[in-house]
């Protein structure tokens, strides 16, 4: 009994302080009030500031609060909330976060020619979720790293992955990050290049034994040479052509690149997420794993990032689909590719010192 209440307890406290998050007019009526909000805020998310950073990070909380609270009050499909970045400018959010995917392009050249191996699909099912099928690891978080790219390549490899073995294994991006030389780790890239990477390197390990850091390191050969999962090569969608995104995304999840840049965007909760609060700026990688119709009758895709559970719907977001702009919404469609395995087969995993 005294474990029953216990456990009451917490998820009442726990319940209270998520709603304390939800911005009220009490909360804009005056400083002292809104310095309340950001006291509560930081407890909830645990963040630490010495008394001048304090300061300077409330101007910029306060800033995002009336943005927050402004959005809240349209009539919008999606909505937002103070999440972790909530202290963070846009800028700062941006240079953290995004990966450069537009600038990367205009560096490398134009997109390299392809099949399209999914083009003759037909009958395709008004829904989709690789999530259902077991083909999805859980939200991973990159932190202050730009390696969106290596988690939405990583993405699409575990899918197909699961598609062609029945074994769902959570693959390392930073394997990606450290040794992935044609890209720049936290400095950002292109799925298509680690793609050809995982290809020529004879696949690519495990996340397990190629730990995240959240920081750009040195290529550990060793853990490099132990493969668990092949792939073939990629291909990349035909460039904005949501039904051709569509007919892929029916087959495997999809790494894609969209403009992250907005405001929106940071503090996205729930929702349809919509091409009017974005651009056609790609600078973020993610993957789509799925797509559906909300109950209103508005088309999306189920995208997966890489920013932790906390942010938008546990890690996910909806983004409307079938628009009718070149690119679709915050240009979904402008930079699709995903990974082709052939083969059932992976070769046999390399013992290593700790698991002899």
């Amino acid at each position: 009994m005294g474990k029953v209440f216990l456990v009451a307890v917490i998820l009442a406290v726990f319940i209270g302080m998520v709603k304390s998050m939800e911005i009220t007019e009490k909360d804009l009526a005056s400083e002292e009030s809104l310095w309340n909000l950001y006291e509560r805020w930081r407890s909830h998310h645990t963040v630490s500031r010495d008394l001048s950073e304090k300061q300077k990070r409330f101007n910029v909380f306060k800033a995002n609060v009336h943005h927050i609270y402004k959005v809240n009050q349209k009539d919008m499909p999606h909505k937002l909330k103070l999440n972790k970045f909530a202290d963070m400018t846009n800028h700062e959010f941006r240079e953290f976060y995004s990966s450069k995917v537009k600038h990367y392009r205009m560096l490398r050249g134009s997109r390299a020619k392809t099949g399209f191996m999914h083009e003759k699909t037909e009958s395709l099912p008004a829904s989709v979720d690789w999530r259902k099928q077991g083909a999805v690891t859980g939200v991973k978080n990159q932190g202050k790293c730009g390696s969106c790219w290596a988690f939405s390549t990583v993405v699409g490899v575990e899918g197909i992955n699961k598609i062609k073995t029945g074994q769902l294994v959570s693959l390392s991006e930073q394997e990606l990050v450290d040794c992935e030389t044609d890209n720049e780790g936290c400095n950002g890239g292109l799925m298509e290049n680690a793609y050809e990477f995982i290809k020529e390197s004879g696949g690519i390990t495990t996340e397990r034994l190629y730990p995240y850091m959240a920081r750009d390191g040195s290529c550990d050969s060793a853990k490099m040479n132990a493969p668990v999962v092949t792939i073939d090569g990629h291909e990349m969608v035909p460039e904005n052509d949501e039904n051709a995104l569509r007919k892929a995304v029916a087959n495997q999840p999809v790494s894609v690149a969209i403009d992250a840049s907005g405001s929106d965007m940071q503090f996205y909760s729930e929702g349809v997420y919509t091409g009017d609060s974005c651009g056609k700026e790609l600078d973020h990688g993610v993957a789509v794993v799925g797509y559906g119709t909300a109950l209103d009758g508005t088309k999306y895709w189920i995208v997966k990032n890489s920013w932790g559970t906390e942010w938008g719907e546990n890690g996910y977001i909806r983004m409307q689909r079938g628009v009718d702009t070149e690119g679709g919404a915050c240009g979904i469609a402008m930079e699709a590719s995903y990974p082709v395995k052939l083969s059932s087969n992976n070769p046999k995993p390399t013992p290593q010192k700790d698991e002899l």
